[in-house]
């Protein structure tokens, strides 16, 4: 599933469409279900901003549109007029360039804000202290699944979680109420440092994430796997140099 940083990227790459007033369409029958184009369309795109794991485009006149790419979501910025296969969700046409979605998932307008989410790791501002107080709501929940819990922290999933905790050596495993603030607070802050240079090179450096069966490149131990939670989101960790425990039964 695309996580915070994909998100921000998208946002930045929709930048040059705002302000401008924009023709829409809905070439996919799904898409046009939404009843999104032809609420926004030749309306002036007033603002795009990613928060979590939601992108949101501000329309005038007060609409906005949410969209959640889930695991099959893409945003491109394609020059006006290029010829494509294939039917996308959305198509936002400004005066020289295209923002295009594939595969909407998620495309709904907004009457009210977004349900209630904790702060954005990727914000330019983020105040840790109040994230870990946050984080300590869910202590009885395993540190893995409570850093992907959008209400407590948003922007994060399993692969920034299992890449982050790597990072900081601590396992997903551990209960919360176990986790000393230090160890929660590192954990936020790797992985709002990770996702942070995944968006600034565009590139995802993985040490651990989708490595199961492989060596671990800092201890050599074989990287596992195993789904958390009532979502079943998969986590990845190294028994050997991981401190906090394994999952159920061991």
């Amino acid at each position: 599933m695309p996580e915070g940083d994909s998100l921000h990227r998208a946002a930045r790459r929709l930048q040059p469409l705002v302000g401008q007033r924009l023709e829409v369409e809905s070439p996919n029958p799904r898409g046009q279900a939404t009843g999104v184009a032809e609420q926004i369309d030749g309306r002036v795109l007033e603002s795009v901003e990613a928060v979590g794991k939601h992108l949101l485009l501000r329309f005038e006149g007060g609409i906005v549109v949410r969209s959640h790419l889930r695991m099959t979501g893409r945003w491109r910025i394609e020059p006006r007029g290029t010829q494509r296969t294939g039917q996308p969700w959305l198509v936002l046409r400004g005066d020289a360039l295209e923002g295009v979605l594939w595969n909407g998932p998620v495309l709904t307008l907004e009457a009210r804000p977004v349900r209630r989410l904790g702060q954005d790791v990727l914000a330019a501002e983020i105040d840790l202290d109040a994230a870990v107080a946050w984080l300590r709501g869910a202590a009885d929940h395993r540190l893995g699944e409570a850093l992907q819990d959008q209400r407590l922290v948003a922007g994060i999933g399993n692969m920034w979680m299992s890449e982050a905790l790597w990072a900081i050596q601590f396992s997903p495993w551990a209960y919360v109420r176990d986790v000393s603030d230090e160890t929660l607070r590192d954990a936020l802050a790797a992985a709002r440092r990770l996702m942070q240079e995944s968006l600034e090179t565009g590139r995802s450096r993985r040490r651990i994430y989708r490595h199961a069966g492989r060596p671990c490149p800092r201890c050599a131990t074989i990287v596992r796997s195993r789904g958390q939670g009532d979502s079943n989101r998969t986590a990845y960790w190294c028994p050997g140099c991981q401190a906090g425990g394994g999952p159920p039964g061991e």
